[in-house]
């Protein structure tokens, strides 16, 4: 008996050991996954990061001006095709410029492995290869020639854009509104495509743009500085370039509608961003939510499209 006894002692002692064995097995193997996931996840997420530009809001300084030009042009015709190849050009030389900085090393984001690399060259040739067919097609046979100065014209303001930069931080809101002057000139780009002439609406089309779009980028500047401050005299002390600004757009509108470069009437496309701009000096605070921010001017940047489309419309 005693020695039943204890042969029934070893065995549940042999049993206890392998038990927690076992669990500690099956917990190593999923702490395993998990850290096998998390780490893809982070791979798949830098990839992104390398190709994909990070500037959100930049496309719809690209794409917002190249709809009210188009929109405006398709008044006095409708080659859709033309518009088609420069709308695959813009898209595709914006999104180059990341993966191009990537492999460069001339971004925070920079391709360090073999597998980065090759990932990021494939991109630059595949976006290069479309770039180089759709401008060569719009090119073509001396067509479209008033595309070379305003593609000059855009480069010039993107080098502007990166000598701000390199100032450093005190100039990051004057670099993204010189980058916005090359990024909406695509509206004028997109009305010559389409109509054959670059003319006075193509000028009026590339500076309201560049009136909507700057006054974009001062409001968000504004409310992400100013998130803590509170009444109306403090606010207006902090925001007064702000409300100068909104100021001297109504000015330029003012003086465009005088010169008949523009319907009097469009002149209501810019309502929505002015009472915006007027009404933070006076609205209760708030928690700031970038986020949400962000989607508001999305919002107003899709009135914008919809007004000035409608109201030049009806004004001509």
């Amino acid at each position: 008996m005693a020695l039943m006894s204890a042969s029934s002692k070893t065995w549940n002692s042999a049993v206890g050991q392998t038990v927690p064995s076992a669990n500690s097995t099956q917990e190593q193997i999923s702490r395993s996954r998990s850290e096998s996931d998390a780490t893809e996840k982070a791979r798949r997420e830098r990839r992104r990061a390398l190709i994909v530009p990070r500037e959100h809001g930049a496309w719809g300084l690209l794409l917002v001006p190249m709809i009210t030009g188009a929109g405006v042009a398709f008044r006095e015709c409708f080659h859709i095709f033309p518009l088609i190849l420069l709308s695959a050009a813009a898209l595709s030389l914006f999104w180059l410029r990341t993966p191009v900085e990537s492999l460069l090393g001339t971004s925070v984001m920079r391709a360090q492995s073999n597998e980065e690399y090759r990932t990021v060259k494939s991109f630059v040739m595949g976006l290069g290869a479309i770039a180089a067919l759709t401008l060569g097609a719009l090119l073509w046979a001396g067509r479209n020639t008033g595309l070379w100065p305003l593609g000059a014209a855009v480069l010039v303001a993107f080098a502007g854009q990166a000598l701000l930069k390199k100032t450093g931080r005190r100039a990051r809101m004057l670099s993204e509104i010189v980058g916005t002057i090359g990024l909406t000139a695509s509206a004028p780009a997109a009305y010559y495509v389409i109509t054959g002439n670059f003319n006075a609406t193509a000028w009026m089309l590339w500076l309201a743009n560049i009136l909507f779009a700057g006054d974009q980028i001062h409001y968000v500047q504004l409310r992400i500085h100013t998130a803590t401050v509170e009444g109306f005299r403090t606010k207006l002390t902090r925001g007064w370039a702000f409300a100068a600004g909104q100021a001297l757009m109504t000015a330029v509108l003012t003086l465009a509608c005088l010169m008949r470069l523009m319907p009097p009437i469009v002149s209501l496309a810019f309502c929505p961003l002015l009472f915006r701009g007027w009404f933070y000096f006076i609205q209760e605070p708030g928690p700031l939510i970038v986020r949400r921010l962000g989607w508001n001017e999305v919002k107003h940047a899709a009135a914008f499209c919809v007004l000035f489309i409608s109201t030049y419309t009806l004004g001509r």
